[in-house]
């Protein structure tokens, strides 16, 4: 393989392409230049004529991005090569991820094909590109595709200028407020009378509170962070980062609202706070999802991912009636299961990681950070109108005592993945001969049970580490685990169990 083509594969990050746009940030080299851009662009062209047997000059494709520095630069780049090779190109300006699938689906665009400019939560010098056709998002197999074809490829340079332009995301907007409408009997307020605040992250979240919230009746007052801002200058436009969460929670309790939403940054996953600062994420985020549809799809199957707790299990079955499948960390890996579920006759509504990706069955399967808000406002809605709270949903969801992850490294092992592969066998059969029973079946990794909860060691999904998740129902029960655990990890020199230590020092 020629160092250009390993170049260009290195920017497979699942089913996405990534890369860094922007010079400044010390040890990291652009590689995700206009002209790569460009190259990639003509990568998804051909996977698209291939894909629907049609030629460029009969593609239409449309084009969006979040609010990122590198975005008007990459966007001329992947426009101006659209028009190189005579596609009709829609730039529709700023946009989210789950918009630019939706523009194939809206009669008003029925677009053929659509790219977003967006690396989602990461640092404003990195960007990157999603792909969507009529199925859905690219699979990781269809970036490696992509790429391969862009290695062979030259750069091609038209005039971006010539591209349509499109509203999208007012349309997109229309849609979610059309949703909420529809279940309240197409009332035109049906928010009227409550007070809920966005928090944005500076990403492509805004339009929110302005183009749903607003004209549905909702009172916004106290949203932050709602202007477009690609250096994130407040917090990263993130619902599993700590200062994030703490920021939409101050906004909810500095203006007494009944509800906080927030969004990464191409909003393809939220994360909520009730109005006594009581965060909806993670565990919660889904026990909740899952208690809005549990009446509509009764004994139906909800997808996770791995991690989720004991206490989502037992509310999720005992309490609401469902079956839970834990199945594998990666929103498309969790998306593609409840998928094939539903496939193989089982009703399965919702597949969910704790990160804040929820898709739906009735929405396409779309990973959309704004129709799980839409689900939420509903629920509010409707509990409002009952003199009930939103929380009263999740009431009996219970929580761990304690929560930990560790991310032990792998280091000088050059083939990092069978190293890990050889460390899970051996963890496994170790916690065998100590009688430590293990979760049947794991779908990923190991995941041992013990007496006051559960360890689980598995692989990065694209990483040199094994992430090691420790729930425990004491308090003092996680180190009391881990002790057990650095017993069955002893020997693997090129595992780097230090973290260990350096969390201790920083408790």
């Amino acid at each position: 393989m020629a160092a250009s083509e390993k170049a260009i594969m290195k920017l497979a990050n699942g089913s996405d392409v990534r890369g860094v746009a922007v010079a400044g940030v010390a040890d990291e080299k652009v590689n995700l230049t206009p002209e790569t851009v460009s190259r990639v662009t003509v990568g998804f062209m051909q996977f698209l004529q291939q894909k629907l047997k049609k030629k460029a000059v009969d593609l239409k494709v449309a084009v969006g991005h979040d609010s990122r520095i590198s975005a008007p630069e990459l966007k001329k780049a992947v426009l101006g090569t659209l028009n190189a090779l005579g596609v009709a190109a829609t730039d529709c300006g700023m946009a989210s991820t789950p918009a630019m699938f939706m523009s194939i689906v809206f009669p008003e665009t029925k677009m053929d094909g659509a790219v977003m400019i967006t690396a989602s939560h990461l640092p404003y010098n990195r960007n990157g590109l999603k792909f969507f056709t009529k199925d859905g998002g690219t699979e990781h197999e269809d970036i490696e595709k992509i790429l391969q074809t862009a290695a062979r490829c030259p750069e091609m340079q038209g005039d971006p200028g010539k591209a349509a332009k499109f509203d999208l995301i007012s349309l997109y907007a229309a849609h979610l407020c059309q949703k909420i409408r529809e279940a309240f009997g197409g009332e035109e307020k049906p928010l009227g009378g409550m007070h809920i605040v966005v928090d944005a992250g500076n990403g492509a979240g805004g339009f929110f509170a302005d183009k749903v919230l607003s004209p549905l009746g909702a009172n916004t007052e106290g949203s932050v962070f709602l202007a477009p801002d690609g250096m994130f200058p407040n917090h990263i436009p993130n619902p599993e980062n700590k200062q994030a969460m703490a920021a939409i929670r101050q906004a909810v309790l500095d203006s007494q609202a009944d509800l906080g939403l927030i969004f990464d940054t191409d909003v393809d996953r939220m994360s909520a706070v009730l109005k006594n600062g009581e965060e909806v994420s993670r565990n919660s985020l889904i026990g909740l999802m899952a208690a809005i549809l549990a009446p509509k799809y009764p004994g139906s199957t909800i997808v996770t991912d791995s991690v989720t707790s004991d206490e989502l299990t037992v509310f999720l079955e005992q309490e609401l009636g469902l079956k839970h499948l834990r199945y594998m960390r990666g929103y498309k890996n969790v998306i593609n299961e409840c998928i094939r579920q539903n496939k193989m006759g089982v009703v399965s509504p919702l597949a969910i990681e704790t990160s804040g990706h929820g898709a739906l069955s009735e929405n396409y399967y779309l990973d959309d950070g704004a129709y799980l808000a839409v689900q939420l406002l509903i629920a509010a809605a409707k509990a409002r109108r009952e003199g009930k709270e939103l929380s009263s949903l999740i009431e009996k969801l219970g929580q761990p005592a304690e929560s930990r992850e560790y991310r032990l490294k792998i280091v000088g092992e050059e083939d990092f993945r069978a190293y890990g592969e050889i460390v899970l066998q051996a963890f496994a059969a170790r916690a065998k001969a100590k009688d430590i029973p293990q979760a049947i079946p794991s779908y990923e990794g190991v995941r041992l049970i013990f007496p006051n909860g559960w360890a689980l060691l598995r692989m990065s999904l694209h990483d040199p580490n094994m992430p090691l998740n420790v729930e425990s129902r004491e308090k003092g029960g996680v180190n009391a685990i881990v002790e057990q655990v650095k017993t069955l990890l002893h020997g693997f020199e090129a595992l780097d169990m230090s973290v260990f230590n350096r969390y201790t020092r920083e408790q």
